[in-house]
């Protein structure tokens, strides 16, 4: 027995781990311990872990099956990170449609979690560009579930269970992706500073028609009410011209061994009261003086916090929650505005602030996170029971908007909110695998 967390770092427990080996997976699953994934650790609550039960370890499967030069179709692995498809296959012109704020998770977390970028408008959720995945049950059964199978067949329909499905329907051993032409890694940026949340949703709606990537960070501590909050706006397409003609340019992260990193955890978490503040308005001005068009290395743009190694320790020992949740179409704005006076009125606050919308494309997933409407991301401190109150409060405002919170992010949402934020829980669940469990399936689904 192993301790293990995930990158929130709330708890740390006792776990059986076992290496997945390519030739003996059936062996390895085939036990009378339910168990669950574990890919690269990214995710911030419990959805990989199982205290005092077995974690099945995916980064053995590693491997680049094949890819077609003509059609931009990989096959590859479940283990392999989205981080290494991106550096072997962009010189070659091609690179994944759809990705989230970091690249070091793995191809089958990325399915399992249904994971979103800045471009959902465009191109939806990581899971639209699943061609198709070998699923292996716990039982032993193979099932090769296609996106070209009728929806209602039994394969169609474990796709989707499976696409956002939690790591609950079989441990994904290999997948086919459909990656995208591109004419450089650098994209053409521009970035605008804003002082309310209507100027956010003014600039979200007029971006939506001619930039493929939006996204914007917000001070959830200033202004002197919801609508009053202050903000970044970044916009960026890919870019044809491989060299920087223009600047300000934002160069290629350090990849070498000399990379930043917190090598340490700190006593006390280095987010807090005294610090939140002063902070937030340091990188308000920092990043405002950037404003108008620009040009940044993929790396730069798309995954800013891979840049800093272990930056989860700066929230010290107690660890950290990530709280995301999207509200759908017209309650987004009144409901957004709700949950930042909510936040400012606790007197806490979230330095990793991030609020986007989500386009009309339906999820292709059963229990996908994406709908139509604003996405709210929100890092606090691990402070106890006040922390937890908190999230009442927010959960409120969610449930009268009629949103949904992040699975994938979560570590503590009511099983109630669970089951009415998404309606097709019910269908998932005679999909599931009953050999896989895991800590948040336990909580959520109670088993």
């Amino acid at each position: 027995m192993v301790t293990l967390e995930s990158w929130g770092r709330l708890s740390r427990e006792q776990h059986q781990l076992i290496t997945l080996q390519p030739a003996l997976l059936a062996q390895q699953l085939n036990s009378n311990q339910p168990g669950i994934c574990f890919g690269n650790g990214r995710s911030y609550g419990d959805i990989c872990l199982n205290p005092g039960g077995t974690v099945w370890l995916t980064r053995s499967l590693d491997k680049l099956l094949s890819f077609d030069e003509q059609t931009g179709v990989l096959r590859c692995q479940a283990g392999v990170l989205l981080r290494d498809i991106q550096r072997t296959l962009l010189p070659r012109g091609w690179m994944l449609p759809v990705t989230p704020g970091t690249q070091l998770i793995t191809v089958g977390g990325a399915i399992a979690n249904d994971v979103h970028g800045k471009n959902h408008h465009r191109l939806g959720s990581f899971g639209d560009h699943v061609i198709s995945l070998r699923l292996l049950r716990t039982d032993g059964s193979v099932l090769q579930c296609s996106a070209t199978d009728a929806a209602d067949s039994h394969s169609g329909m474990m796709l989707r269970a499976t696409i956002g499905g939690l790591g609950l329907t079989g441990v994904i051993t290999e997948a086919a992706l459909q990656l995208r032409l591109v004419g450089s890694d650098w994209l053409d940026t521009d970035t605008i500073a804003y002082q309310s949340l209507d100027e956010f949703f003014e600039l979200a709606d007029a971006s939506e028609s001619n930039w493929e990537h939006t996204v914007s960070w917000i001070d959830c501590l200033s202004g002197s009410n919801g609508r009053d909050v202050r903000g970044i706006f970044l916009r960026a397409n890919h870019s044809n011209q491989q060299t920087a003609a223009h600047t300000p340019v934002t160069r290629r992260r350090n990849q070498s061994k000399t990379q930043p990193s917190i090598p340490f955890t700190p006593p006390l978490s280095l987010v807090n009261r005294l610090s939140l503040r002063p902070f937030n308005a340091l990188y308000y001005r920092l990043q405002a003086r950037k404003q108008g068009p620009g040009r940044a290395h993929y790396e730069s743009f798309f995954y800013p916090l891979d840049a800093l190694q272990h930056w989860n320790r700066m929230y010290g020992p107690r660890g950290f929650y990530q709280y995301q949740c999207v509200l759908p179409g017209a309650a987004s704005h009144e409901g957004i505005a709700a949950m930042l006076d909510t936040i400012r009125a606790s007197g806490d606050g979230s330095f990793l602030a991030v609020l986007k919308t989500f386009g009309q494309r339906a999820a292709p997933g059963l229990l996908s996170f994406p709908m139509p409407g604003a996405t709210l991301a929100l890092d606090f401190p691990n402070r106890g029971h006040k922390t937890l109150r908190l999230f009442e409060r927010l959960d409120a405002i969610v449930r009268d908007c009629q949103g949904r919170i992040y699975a994938a992010k979560d570590a503590r949402m009511p099983r109630e909110l669970f089951e009415a934020g998404y309606p097709a829980l019910e269908t998932f669940l005679h999909y599931r695998d009953p050999g896989i469990s895991s800590a948040l399936s336990r909580r959520l689904l109670g088993s």
